[in-house]
């Protein structure tokens, strides 16, 4: 029997943190280890409980859920973060993205929604849709306008790196642009998940980036 996906529900909000493990229950492969009141809190429960996804809510009292976001990116950790949160936090999220967050989720998602984003994850997926594509658009305009001068490259330039790509890692870059899944992506271009997979790993080494979420907003940047 295959071990089931542990998972860290972080809210200030004990309700909303009951509701969830109440519904995450039901899912015969899901196992809820934890429940935090804040990002301070959850730093903390990572450590000791090692779970592979962490629910992160993105507004909390102590430590707010990015500051907790970027802190276990810097640790290593192996926990996947997922926000549940609302449009209204658009600032957040895109900083929470930024920091190491596979995605996002609003908070009134329906359980099987969840579910899948919790297995998507677990599995080093990320979920990063169109809509959110679009709005991350105009905030990274202003992140680059905001940003001073970049030191001498230690590496070739962003411009070299995208020529570094073939057709079909760039096909790939720009479906993973669109929050597609492997197995979307499998079935789009007729290859097996496991060269998805081997074309997704040549692609973050060619471009220098950590994850597929990093790859997506690398190819948001630049129009791709």
């Amino acid at each position: 029997m295959a071990e089931k996906i542990r998972v860290l529900i972080v809210d200030d909000q004990a309700l909303i943190r009951t509701g969830i493990q109440l519904l995450m229950a039901r899912k015969p492969d899901i196992e809820v280890v934890g429940q935090a009141g804040n990002g301070a809190e959850a730093l903390a429960m990572v450590s000791s409980l090692d779970p592979d996804v962490v629910l992160m809510d993105v507004m909390m009292p102590v430590m707010d859920g990015v500051e907790a976001t970027r802190r276990l990116t810097e640790s290593k950790a192996r926990a996947a973060v997922i926000f549940l949160t609302t449009f209204r936090d658009d600032e957040y999220v895109f900083r929470g993205i930024a920091a190491g967050a596979r995605g996002y989720l609003l908070k009134d998602v329906d359980h099987r929604a969840l579910a899948d984003a919790v297995r998507t994850v677990a599995a080093g997926g990320a979920l990063l849709n169109p809509e959110i594509t679009a709005r991350l658009l105009p905030y990274l305009g202003r992140m680059a306008a905001n940003s001073p001068p970049p030191p001498a490259p230690t590496r070739p330039p962003p411009s070299e790196r995208a020529d570094l790509l073939t057709e079909r890692e760039r096909s790939i870059l720009h479906m993973l642009a669109l929050g597609s899944t492997n197995q979307e992506i499998s079935a789009a271009l007729a290859i097996s998940v496991g060269t998805v997979k081997n074309h997704i790993s040549n692609i973050l080494g060619k471009l220098d980036v950590r994850d597929r979420t990093q790859a997506a907003l690398w190819a948001v940047q630049r129009g791709i």
